[in-house]
Order: C-alpha cells, then sequence, then structure tokens
C-alpha cells in the first residue's frame, strides 16, 4: 500500500464517475481501475463496487476513506515541512468552529511574524474536525467550545484523543440579528419572541458517533432552522431572511458584523465553555505560543 494509492482512492471516491478521477489525476482509466484493484487484494477489503452504472464506493470503503484521508493529510504536513524546508517557508495551522475572535487572533500573529515566505492555514469547521486536526497535528491549536449538555461527551474525547484544553471565558447566551431585523431594538429577546424567524445554525453533520454542537441551545426544537457551514453564508441569509442566530455576544472590531448586525441577550440561558485545545506533551512552534499569547488577550478571570 503506497500513499498514492491512497490518493487515488480519495480521488475515485469523490468524483462522479472513473474516468473524471482518472482525468483529474493525469493518469489512463485502466491504470487508476488496475491500482485500486491491487489495493484491494493486498487489503483483502472490497473498496468499491462495481455496476453497469459505474462504481460506487462500499461500506468497508466508506470507513477505510476516513483514515486514508487522515494518512494523506499527515503525508502532505510532512512533505510541506520537511521537503518545502529548502524554501525555508514558515508553516502554522490552526482549526476552529466558527469564532472571529479566533480569526482576529491569527490575523495579529500573520502581521507580527510578516515572513517572506510562508505556508499557514486557517479551518473554520466542524468541532470534530476540529478535535480530529488537533489530534493528528493537521493543526497545532484548536479553538472550540462546549455547552454543560455536551461537556462529559467533549472531555471524554480530549482524553481519547490527548488533548488538553485550557478555557479562556464563559459566554451567556446572545442573539444575533441584523440590523433592519424587526426586533433588532429590543433589550433582550426570548424563543418565544423569535419563532416566526428562522435560525440560523452551524451544521455539524459527521461521521463521528457523537453529536458535537458548537451552540448553545442545541437541544432545543426550533420550529424554523436553516443549517450552514459557511460564516458568510450565515450573515447572508440572516440578512434576507431576517434570520437570528444563537452565540457568545462577542462582538469584535469586525466591521462588517459591527455595522450590520447587533447582538441582543436570550432569555433562555445555556451558556457556553470557550477555550483552545492542543495536543499534550507537543512543543509548540513559536508562532503557535505567539497565537496562545493573542487568544490570552481575551481570557475572562
Amino acid at each position: 500500500m503506497t500513499v498514492l494509492q491512497l490518493k487515488y482512492v480519495i480521488a475515485v471516491a469523490n468524483a462522479p464517475s472513473l474516468r473524471e478521477a482518472a482525468s483529474g489525476l493525469f493518469i489512463s482509466q485502466p491504470a487508476l481501475s488496475l491500482a485500486i484493484r491491487e489495493l484491494e487484494e493486498e487489503l483483502n477489503v472490497r473498496l468499491f463496487e462495481r455496476t453497469n452504472k459505474g462504481i460506487r464506493i462500499t461500506k468497508e470503503g466508506e470507513e477505510f476513506l476516513i483514515y486514508a484521508k487522515e494518512t494523506v493529510s499527515q503525508y502532505k504536513i510532512i512533505e510541506d515541512r520537511y521537503l518545502g524546508k529548502r524554501k525555508e517557508k514558515e508553516h502554522f495551522s490552526v482549526s476552529m468552529q466558527h469564532y472571529v475572535f479566533a480569526v482576529h487572533a491569527f490575523v495579529n500573529v500573520v502581521k507580527k511574524y510578516d515572513s517572506e515566505k510562508y505556508v499557514y492555514s486557517v479551518h473554520e469547521t466542524r468541532t470534530d474536525e476540529v478535535l480530529s486536526n488537533v489530534r493528528n497535528l493537521k493543526s497545532e491549536i484548536g479553538v472550540i467550545s462546549y455547552t454543560a449538555r455536551s461537556e462529559k461527551v467533549i472531555k471524554k474525547l480530549f482524553r481519547e484523543y490527548g488533548l488538553k484544553f485550557h478555557q479562556l471565558m464563559k459566554r451567556d447566551t446572545y442573539v444575533y440579528v441584523w440590523k433592519k431585523h424587526p426586533l433588532a431594538k429590543k433589550k433582550i429577546l426570548s424563543l418565544k419572541d423569535l419563532e416566526e424567524y428562522p435560525c440560523i445554525s452551524f451544521d455539524q453533520s459527521s461521521d463521528n458517533e457523537f453529536y458535537l454542537p458548537e451552540e448553545a441551545l442545541s437541544n432545543y426544537e426550533f420550529e424554523k432552522i436553516i443549517k450552514s457551514n459557511d460564516r458568510a453564508t450565515s450573515a447572508e441569509l440572516m440578512a434576507a431572511l431576517n434570520g437570528y442566530s444563537i452565540g457568545t455576544g462577542i462582538m469584535t472590531d469586525s466591521v462588517a458584523i459591527k455595522n450590520d448586525y447587533c447582538v441582543i441577550k436570550l432569555e433562555e440561558e445555556d451558556p457556553l465553555t470557550i477555550g483552545y485545545i492542543v495536543r499534550e506533551n507537543h512543543n509548540l512552534s513559536d508562532i503557535g505560543k505567539s497565537y496562545i499569547e493573542e487568544l490570552l488577550k481575551y481570557k475572562e478571570n
């Protein structure tokens, strides 16, 4: 089994057909088919089913795909870091739930270092991917939160993944609405007040056996809810549909957020504990230490 074969499996799983996968990999379709078949024979596992309508991944193939993606990601990190040393590039990666303050901390670090050559990554993603990325050192640091409801599960995963959590703050529950929302002038709102408007929530669907929300009141049965996995899309939906999102009430210096949206205290409470995670016994890079220094500026006493 080779890294190249793993890349082939990922490409075939993501492509609508074997022909298009082969085209994207710049190899012939028979060569790609042979490489996949040889891997299946070596593993004694059927990764794909061949039918008259094409090729589709099996249940065993879906499980294998998860490990293949993790392995290829690790290989890319090694490739960038060590083969890329010839170019003397700075490397740093952080994963986070959808928190603007964490992005601003990252921006400040980039400005501080101002390297001539670098490869920096920001992964704004689902909770399970934040955990996985830090566990696998795809990212040095993760910014993550949990509620009282999800605390036991996520702390269990911290232990299993060998991660250490450092608390930054504990935040009450707030609502974000567009400045022209009919309820924008209110000082406090309840979920009853918001019933006729759609709640815009970040989608946490994943293959993980646990549901790991990043927002408060995740177990509440909203009458109207729209799932999104992109912060910009969520903002557009809030403005266009008079939607709202539930969050921490943190307002950064982001012009778009401050000028176009407002934050209102929510009557119902479900506090969020927010902090950062690192892998246990991992020696942080200098830039990683600087990023944590920026995060600590938001730490509550």
